[in-house]
């Protein structure tokens, strides 16, 4: 089945909140909103998550609401030193009330508690200001500082609407931008983290929807520099239905080349060894060269959030839409596996 490409504004539900209009688009063509939506609160998800990659360094910031159960986020990563720091604070019950919002191009989302304060905020010319400030992250060490991102000119985003064959209510809107520019400094204790021009990268991982009651997903997304040029890519699939639109994208400067099936071609037994990447067109083929691992657990009541995630580097070829082969080495990201249960 060919994949659908919507070019113009449309709702992902319909006047009695059935999910309709799947497909993949280049920007906000898909008009979320979650007042529309008829399935139980416990089964929506809205979360923003933010990566932030230096030659030296990872951190990962996502703001969860899981129905359930929410959660602030925050990772830490070092690539020579193959150390790592996690801290979750949970919101039991948070059902909507993170006030996320229907957007991911405007909107901004700021949550204060005791121990930390977080905002994300989103400028009219596409630059996201990233804030934070938590006095207790990992072992007595507080986490604070700020982090701008740029988009590239003309940038444009994988935005995809995909529904589950089995569960005629439950969908899921993702968008994703793995092209920003990161300038900034983190103070994490007595260590400065420093994201500069040409040498800090930037990702936004948004999702909103309803879920099924079980929903597995694979994702891996990396970005910098293949020569003199800006490149990035997003790819993935799940438990969703895909075949209007893949989750599979490469980016140049910030525009994107469509890519259909991909496959992630693992060792089970062993997820530290060499994983492949390879496309039905063949046009992506991909190596990834893990350095670490980490595996995060969250449980509530009947809800459960298990992820799997694995960082390194990312070398191969891709053949862009204009049918020009670019071969980059050594992308700094990581690729996941999350489970969740409802």
């Amino acid at each position: 089945m060919p994949q659908v490409e919507i070019s113009a504004p449309l709702s992902v539900l319909d006047g009695l909140g059935r999910p309709v209009n799947f497909g993949w688009a280049r920007g906000e063509f898909f008009q979320y909103n979650a007042q529309l939506i008829r399935t139980p609160a416990r089964r929506l998800i809205a979360s923003d998550r933010y990566i932030f990659f230096s030659p030296k360094n990872l951190i990962s910031i996502q703001v969860l609401d899981g129905g359930y159960l929410g959660s602030v986020g925050i990772s830490v990563v070092s690539f020579h030193g193959k150390k790592r720091s996690t801290h979750t604070y949970l919101f039991p019950f948070s059902l909507g009330s993170l006030n996320l919002p229907d957007s991911a191009e405007g909107g901004s989302v700021k949550i204060q508690r005791k121990f930390f304060f977080l905002e994300f905020a989103v400028l009219e010319n596409g630059v996201r200001i990233i804030r934070a400030d938590f006095s207790r992250f990992g072992r007595s060490r507080y986490l604070r500082g700020e982090l701008v991102l740029t988009p590239p000119p003309g940038a444009e985003s994988l935005v995809t609407h995909q529904p589950w064959l089995r569960d005629k209510n439950s969908f899921i809107v993702i968008s994703r931008s793995p092209w920003y520019a990161a300038e900034g400094v983190v103070q994490l204790g007595t260590q400065e983290l420093v994201f500069s021009q040409g040498k800090g990268w930037g990702i936004l991982d948004w999702n909103r929807g309803s879920r099924p009651k079980i929903d597995i997903h694979w994702w891996a997304t990396g970005c910098g520099m293949a020569g003199n040029e800006q490149v990035g890519f997003s790819v993935g699939y799940g438990t969703s239905d895909s075949s209007l639109g893949t989750e599979n994208a490469f980016f140049l400067a910030g525009r994107l080349h469509k890519l259909d099936q991909v496959t992630f071609h693992i060792n089970p037994a062993n997820w530290l060894e060499d994983w492949r990447f390879t496309s039905n067109d063949n046009r992506l083929e991909m190596t990834f060269t893990p350095s670490q691992e980490r595996l995060e657990r969250n449980r509530m009541l009947f809800h459960s959030l298990t992820r799997r995630q694995v960082f390194g580097s990312f070398s191969g070829r891709v053949i862009l839409d204009d049918g020009r082969k670019l071969e980059f080495r050594d992308l700094t990201g990581l690729a996941e596996r999350r489970r969740s249960h409802n």
